[in-house]
């Protein structure tokens, strides 16, 4: 049963990345530059996400565990660590010069890009290279 509810939550994440044009990276390269032609959509979409997000956090924070798992995995580190900043940093960069994240990027796989498939197989060549040789905290 866990199986077909991850499945539905990512299938409406999916959808919802596609009707939010988040899949297209012309989209959120207009975006991200502020000093050209500035495109504020996809700042909606982030604002309704944060919305969504903080009212769960905010409706289970007393709960002892969530429904289908036995604890809640909630992040341990407190403050930014070097890992986290290294990271966010080739997160942005990616996300700038390709217009891709990694959820939208495995969405848009749907389209048939020969772009879109080499970005989404460089960045599970990143996740393996990232869990084979892990930066020291």
């Amino acid at each position: 049963m866990h199986i077909v509810f991850a499945f539905l939550a990512g299938l409406l994440m999916s959808v919802g990345i596609a009707v939010s044009k988040m899949i297209d990276p012309a989209k959120v390269l207009a975006f991200l530059d502020v000093t050209g032609n500035w495109d504020p959509s996809l700042a909606l979409v982030m604002a309704s996400a944060l919305a969504v997000y903080s009212t769960g956090f905010w409706l289970i924070r007393h709960k002892p565990a969530p429904i289908m798992a036995e604890k809640f995995h909630l992040p341990v580190v407190s403050k930014p660590d070097k890992p986290l900043l290294i990271g966010a940093t080739i997160f942005g960069l990616g996300w700038g010069l390709a217009g891709y994240c990694p959820g939208p990027a495995i969405s848009a796989l749907s389209a048939g890009s020969i772009g879109t498939l080499g970005f989404v197989v460089a960045m599970v060549a990143g996740w393996y290279l990232a869990r084979k040789w892990p930066l020291p905290r």
